[in-house]
């Protein structure tokens, strides 16, 4: 072939395949260095990369039943964020461990838990299986010990020492099955306490920060630098813990719930600086110190729920009856019974802490919790002159409302009724006597009432215009499962009380709250309650539905109809021996009033309240030091027809314009 080509042709095509083959051995050349060297350094960069970005990752997980766990993991994460790590947080209730746990030890660097106990020592609602699995798997001989080797992980339970040997029992079993598993603890488990009187640093909230500021202390980022901690240590941080009594069942955490839209802040960490500085100045901080009710958590709850606070411990708010009857649309059950005027009725209470944790709680407890006061405390001059002008300030709101009638909007200006019911346990407050004689001084009629577990309390009580013991069950399990008291001897105080309350000479009531399936059915227990306080009233009423709560688990199927509350005190009379009758109802409030027979007279009932007749017995009374007694009956006055029990008004005041909605009206 080449014989038949030119010499210029043979040039041509030699340099043409000389060249291709210049370029093959060049580019061939390169292609095998890149093939043998650079698989290699980009395997290991990507390697340092996925296991620095491991490092920087914390997983956050909470189990809440009102949401104060949610709380502490959003606060973690900003602050972990802040310092540079990715986080995340999953509510346990959308976390499968048995899928994500163990993947959890090849992609993160550590778990941080928040969890709250609660009803006794059981897991918030959601959290349930997270922890029967860790339990499970901890003591399953089948699965290796091994499972989250080297995962790093800390817990924070949120709980109440009140509760004993229950005491934030939750958080202790997630931490001890971890460590079973091979986990490894940045620090012991933190015991948050919301009983300020024995939690370590004064507050939940302080427990949260101590908690962490010891974690990030002991956290260094990678598996070298977890140290186990001594399991035995009560609260995870260098303090000497105090012991917890042994008092009864764990509850929900709810003492300062915080509600949707309330953003955290960083007042926590401000009050420890105040130790810092303390302590580089040589002065000491007493542990003994009394703090303040009102933590910043219970503040921003109850402020959103419309509260007026006062001072630390103290609260009031408008009562939607307030409301309505100022635009003449009608009074609350107390107008219909007692003839309270609802539009002047002030709600208030001088101590928002509760001993009960009751499941039809209608401020969903967010109020804080205590069996005694061990709070700073303001005195009842302080505490009145804010409630008044808070309540004031709250119906000035009201001026020019359409349908505000002018006469009841200037009357409302100067409240002649004053309900100690607003929340918590206004008997607790050590200045409550006080309290009272001041609004008497003022011409302000005292409804006081009390859940019937402070005995001594009720028997130093000074005389009130009307005194009530909340008797929303009738046998021991009942009311514990009902009220879910802190006291351990719940019942004996119950009782007790009782027998206080038999003992006063001003008119008394027993407040009865029917839950349907819960407390219907014990009619004879009842009776007996009956005839041991011997009350002048009884009033039956089904229990409100205050809308889904994350702390109870009533629905709208635990509400009597109106005519099934009837029908429970026409049973609980027949076991009266005919000493009490049914003398008023307000249908609207779903409330029956039963009256001993002595304030039926002459065949009417007088079932209302001379209340100028109370104020100048009262004066009496006080002037002589006691010594001119009065009794319930000195100061009663005539009910109205329509008020009685069996009108066709059915305990709507006549006077009044009933208002419907317009879906109500279709």
């Amino acid at each position: 072939m080449f014989e038949e080509l030119l010499p210029s042709q043979i040039i041509t095509c030699t340099v043409v395949i000389g060249l291709a083959c210049l370029v093959y051995i060049f580019y061939g050349n390169r292609r095998a260095k890149q093939t043998d060297k650079q698989p290699k350094p980009r395997t290991e960069k990507r390697e340092r990369k996925i296991d620095e970005h491991r490092k920087r990752k914390i997983k956050i997980l909470y189990g809440t039943q009102t949401g104060k766990s949610k709380h502490f993991a959003d606060s973690f994460k900003k602050d972990a964020v802040y310092k540079g790590y990715l986080c995340e947080v999953v509510n346990v209730e959308n976390y499968d461990p048995d899928e994500q746990l163990a993947y959890e030890r090849e992609n993160i660097t550590c778990l941080v838990i928040f969890v709250s106990t609660y009803t006794e020592g059981t897991p918030p609602k959601g959290a349930e299986w997270f922890v029967k699995w860790l339990e499970e798997s901890a003591s399953d001989f089948r699965v290796q010990k091994s499972l989250l080797n080297n995962l790093q992980y800390a817990v924070f339970g949120l709980g109440n020492s009140l509760y004993g040997s229950n005491f934030n029992t939750v958080g202790k079993r997630i931490d001890d099955c971890l460590h079973k598993l091979s986990g490894r603890r940045v620090l012991t488990v933190g015991l948050g306490d919301e009983n300020v009187s024995q939690s370590c640093h004064g507050s939940l909230e302080n427990d949260y920060s101590a908690w962490k500021r010891d974690f990030w202390k002991k956290w260094k980022g990678d598996n070298s630098s977890c140290q186990e901690d001594d399991k035995n240590s009560k609260c995870g941080t260098d303090c000497n813990c105090h012991e917890k009594d042994d008092i009864g069942s764990d509850d929900d955490e709810s003492d300062g719930e915080l509600k949707e839209g309330a953003t955290e802040s960083d007042i926590v960490d401000v009050e420890d600086l105040g130790r810092v500085m303390a302590k580089a100045s040589g002065k000491t901080v007493s542990k003994s110190e009394p703090t303040e009710m009102i933590t910043p958590l219970i503040k921003t709850s109850l402020e959103k729920q419309g509260y007026k606070l006062i001072g630390s411990h103290s609260g009031v708010k408008l009562c939607r009856w307030t409301k309505s009857m100022l635009r003449g649309r009608g009074g609350c059950y107390k107008h219909t019974f007692y003839g309270i005027e609802s539009h002047r009725c002030m709600e208030t209470t001088p101590s928002l802490a509760c001993a009960n944790k009751c499941v039809f709680c209608w401020r969903h407890h967010t109020n804080p919790v205590g069996t005694e006061w061990r709070w700073k405390m303001e005195d009842a001059e302080f505490v009145l002159k804010g409630a008044l002008q808070n309540h004031v300030s709250l119906i000035k709101q009201f001026k020019g409302v359409p349908g505000v009638q002018p006469d009841r909007f200037a009357e409302a200006m100067t409240p002649q009724h004053c309900a100690l019911s607003l929340v918590g346990e206004p008997i607790m407050y050590p200045e409550i006597n006080k309290f009272i004689n001041l609004l008497h001084g003022k011409g302000i009629s005292s409804f006081l009432v009390t859940n019937a577990q402070f005995p001594e309390a009720i028997r130093d009580l000074s005389p009130v215009t009307q005194l009530y013991v909340s008797v929303d069950a009738s046998t021991k399990d009942s009311l514990k499962k009902i009220d879910r008291p802190l006291f351990r001897d719940f019942w004996d105080r119950f009782l007790d009380s009782l027998d206080a309350l038999s003992a006063k000479c001003q008119r008394t009531v027993y407040r009865l709250t029917l839950v349907k399936a819960w407390n219907t059915d014990e009619l004879d227990n009842y009776a007996q309650l009956v005839y041991r306080g011997k009350p002048d009233f009884i009033e039956v009423k089904g229990v409100t539905y205050c809308g889904e709560s994350k702390a109870s688990n009533l629905t709208m199927k635990n509400v009597p109809w109106h005519t099934e509350v009837v029908n429970f005190v026409q049973e609980l009379l027949n076991r009266l021996d005919g000493d009490y009758e049914i003398a008023s109802e307000h249908e609207h409030s779903n409330c029956v009033l039963v009256a001993n027979t002595k304030f039926l007279v002459d065949g009417k009932w007088w079932t209302w309240i001379d209340y100028p007749k109370f104020h100048s017995l009262i004066k009496l009374y006080q002037e002589s030091d006691g010594k001119e007694k009065f009794s319930a009956t000195d100061y009663m006055a005539p009910t109205p027809a329509w008020a009685v029990f069996g009108a066709e008004e059915r305990g709507f005041d006549p006077k009044e314009v009933r208002h419907f909605r317009k879906k109500q009206k279709e």
